[in-house]
C-alpha cells in the first residue's frame, strides 16, 4: 500500500529570507533604473533588461519541464499583454526615472493596486470593494496630491524647465501604473492555460523586443553609454529585479497567504525612497514624506479590504502581478 507525500511546511526563516529578498530586490530596481537611465537611452535600458531576462527565463522553464510552446492564439494574447504592461506600462517608469526621484516615482508606482480595484469596479461583472476599500481609495487620491504638489506648487510660482518636465514625468508614470494595471485585470481575465513563469517569460520577451526595436528605428543606440555603472545596473534588474526577484515572488504565492505577499505593494515604495536616499543623494520634500504614509496606508487599506463578493482585495493586486517584471 503506498503512502501519500505530505507536503512540508517551509521554516519561518526561509520564509523570512524570501520576504527580505522581495522587498529589497524590488525596491532597489528604482535605484537601478535612476543609475541605467542616466547612462542609457529609457528604451535600450528597460529592451536590453527585458529580452534577457525573459528568454533565460523561457530556458530555465524548458529545462523544468515546462510547457512553453502554445497555439497562435495563446502566444498573441502574451505578447499583446507584454506590450500593454511591460512596453507601455514599465518603459514610462524607465523614462521618467530621468526627471523625477527614484523614491518619488517609486510611490507614484505605488498606485497601482488602486488602479486595478478602480478598473475592477467599473467593468460588468467586476468585483466592488467594501467601505475601507474605498476609504483606501480617496486616501490614494490624496497621496497623489501630495506626492505631486511640490512639482505643482513650484511651477506656479517659477516656472523652468525642469519643473515641467517633472509633473510631465509624473503624468507619464501615472499612465504607465494604468496601463500595467489595466494589463493585469485582462490577464487574469483571460484565465490562459500557462504557467505563471513562462507567462512571464513571454511577456518579458515580447516587450523587450518591442522596445529595442523603438530603440533601433529611433536611432537611440548612439547615445548609450556602456560602462562599468549601466553595465551593473542592467546586471542588476536581470539578476536581482527579474530573475531572482520574481522567483521568490512566486514560491512566496504557493506558500504563504496571498495577503501576506501583498505587502509587497507597500513595502517596496518604501525601500526605494531610503534606497534613493543613500545612494542617491534624493532628499524628498516634506509634502513627499506625507504622501508616502498617506500611499502606505491607501494601498494597505485596499489590498486587507473584502470585495462585495466577500474575496480578500489582495487576491485581485496579486495575482495579475504574478507577470511582474
Amino acid at each position: 500500500m503506498g503512502s501519500s507525500s505530505v507536503p512540508t511546511k517551509p521554516s519561518r526563516v526561509i520564509v523570512a529570507l524570501a520576504f527580505v529578498c522581495l522587498y529589497f530586490c524590488w525596491g532597489a530596481t528604482y535605484t537601478a533604473n535612476s543609475i541605467g537611465v542616466s547612462l542609457l537611452p529609457a528604451t535600450v535600458l528597460a529592451g536590453t533588461r527585458l529580452t534577457i531576462s525573459g528568454g533565460v527565463l523561457l530556458i530555465f522553464c524548458l529545462f523544468t519541464g515546462k510547457k512553453i510552446v502554445f497555439s497562435r492564439g495563446v502566444l498573441l494574447r502574451l505578447w499583446m499583454l507584454g506590450v500593454i504592461m511591460l512596453f507601455a506600462g514599465h518603459i514610462g517608469l524607465v523614462w521618467s526615472e530621468k526627471y523625477v526621484a527614484s523614491g518619488l516615482a517609486a510611490l507614484i508606482v505605488a498606485v497601482t493596486p488602486l488602479h486595478v480595484a478602480i478598473i475592477e469596479s467599473v467593468l460588468p461583472g467586476g468585483e466592488r470593494l467594501r467601505k475601507r476599500g474605498i476609504i483606501g481609495l480617496l486616501l490614494g487620491f490624496f497621496a497623489l496630491m501630495a506626492l505631486m504638489w511640490g512639482d505643482f506648487r513650484a511651477s506656479m510660482r517659477a516656472p523652468t524647465h525642469g519643473t515641467t518636465m517633472e509633473i510631465v514625468a509624473s503624468i507619464v508614470l501615472l499612465l504607465g501604473a494604468l496601463s500595467f494595471a489595466s494589463g493585469s485585470v485582462m490577464s487574469r481575465r483571460m484565465q490562459l492555460p500557462v504557467h505563471p513563469l513562462v507567462a512571464a517569460g513571454w511577456e518579458m520577451l515580447a516587450a523587450g523586443v518591442s522596445e529595442l526595436f523603438f530603440a533601433t528605428v529611433t536611432w537611440q543606440w548612439p547615445h548609450a553609454v556602456w560602462n562599468r555603472h549601466s553595465i551593473g545596473a542592467i546586471a542588476y534588474l536581470i539578476l536581482f529585479g527579474s530573475l531572482l526577484g520574481f522567483s521568490c515572488y512566486i514560491w512566496l504565492i504557493h506558500h504563504v497567504p496571498v495577503a501576506k505577499v501583498a505587502t509587497y505593494a507597500y513595502v517596496n515604495p518604501v525601500v526605494a525612497v531610503i534606497l534613493g536616499m543613500v545612494f542617491l543623494n534624493e532628499h524628498p520634500r516634506p509634502s513627499e514624506y506625507v504622501g508616502m504614509v498617506a500611499v502606505v496606508g491607501a494601498v494597505a487599506l485596499v489590498t486587507s479590504s473584502q470585495m462585495k463578493s466577500g474575496k480578500p482585495a489582495a487576491e485581485l493586486e496579486v495575482a495579475p502581478i504574478e507577470d511582474k517584471a
